[in-house]
């Protein structure tokens, strides 16, 4: 378990962290969001140690990293898959940590098939791609067989073979009843990986919810109403905080009712629908309408008139 109480990190009159506190649990795969700049690296190194906070804490079961007498026995991470020495090959990269931290030998075996390098295993990690440097990586973060794992963006580089198989190693680890955090960008695979969410925004927490509530909050759920008398439907659905849009004859996306409320006011005026279907937020869409006042650089929607694509005038 990985607990923070008004974690806070401060780089001069900067604020990275801003009194975090949260609880990671056993048993479920956590995923950790936040736009760039959020502060979800700095919080990540103060969780293994590599920073220290400004005030507040954080423990993993029960204690600071530095604490435990095993650290890699409690905690496997990986921050940086291509924190490796370049010339040694993946098998003695592995079984130098082991033998600094008194793994067995036979546990580096395991994990190199654990991650599928094992045509590899002699090469030199240096001519890795950051696919199979993130295997290793990985590799790495397992190798102390620890309760605790905590990966920051763990299936950048991978194939979609890659990215099962992550996944799934993600929610095998969750059900032996280990802790499981993840920090991602790719808001669709983290809506079919994680269970629940950590999401904070200028070092601040926005969210500390299940996948399933983060998106029921997001304003964009909606409901898809098809009928053949679309005109009368919207006079009689028309109201405050009802907004209704039509992309094609004959169907409604209805925002501001519930879809019993819609079925329930068409029953009492007479009106036949082909098709009532709520629509509930994905997650990439709840995640940028839960964050969009937390986001440190906005992209324009289109590049100014008369600017190219490389920037120059055109």
């Amino acid at each position: 378990m990985i607990e923070a109480h008004g974690l806070t990190k401060r780089y001069g009159d900067k604020t990275a962290v801003a009194g975090l506190g949260f609880t990671v649990r056993p048993g479920v795969v956590t995923g950790f969001l936040g736009p760039n700049g959020a502060g979800k690296s700095t919080t990540m190194r103060m969780i293994l140690g590599l920073d220290a906070p400004t005030a507040g804490q954080v423990t993993v079961n029960g204690k600071h990293y530095a604490a435990h007498r095993a650290p890699l026995h409690e905690v496997g991470a990986m921050l940086e898959a291509r924190s490796i020495h370049t010339g040694r090959s993946a098998f003695n990269h592995l079984l130098a940590l082991a033998v600094t931290t008194g793994i067995p030998r036979s546990r580096v075996n395991e994990v190199i098939d654990i991650v599928g390098l094992r045509e590899v295993a002699r090469k030199r990690a240096g001519g890795f791609s950051l696919g199979m440097s993130q295997r290793l990586g990985i590799a790495s973060a397992l190798l102390g067989d620890p309760g605790t794992v905590v990966l920051d963006e763990p299936v950048n580089g991978l194939d979609p073979e890659g990215v099962l198989w992550i996944r799934n190693l993600l929610k095998d680890l969750a059900a032996e009843g280990r802790t499981v955090l993840v920090s991602s960008h790719l808001m669709s695979e983290m809506a079919v990986t994680a269970e629940h969410l950590i999401v904070i925004g200028r070092g601040r927490l926005i969210a500390d919810t299940s996948v399933e509530e983060f998106t029921r909050r997001a304003a964009r759920n909606s409901v898809l109403v098809r009928t053949d008398e679309a005109e009368r439907l919207r006079a009689v659905l028309a109201g405050p905080g009802v907004a209704m849009a039509s992309q094609e004859r004959g169907v409604w996306e209805v925002t501001g009712l519930s879809s019993r409320r819609i079925g329930r006011v068409a029953a009492d005026n007479g009106i036949a629908l082909a098709e009532l279907t709520p629509r509930q937020a994905s997650l990439e869409e709840a995640f940028m309408e839960l964050t969009r006042d937390a986001v440190e650089y906005h992209t324009p929607d289109r590049l100014p008139v008369g600017v190219g694509t490389e920037g120059r005038v055109a």
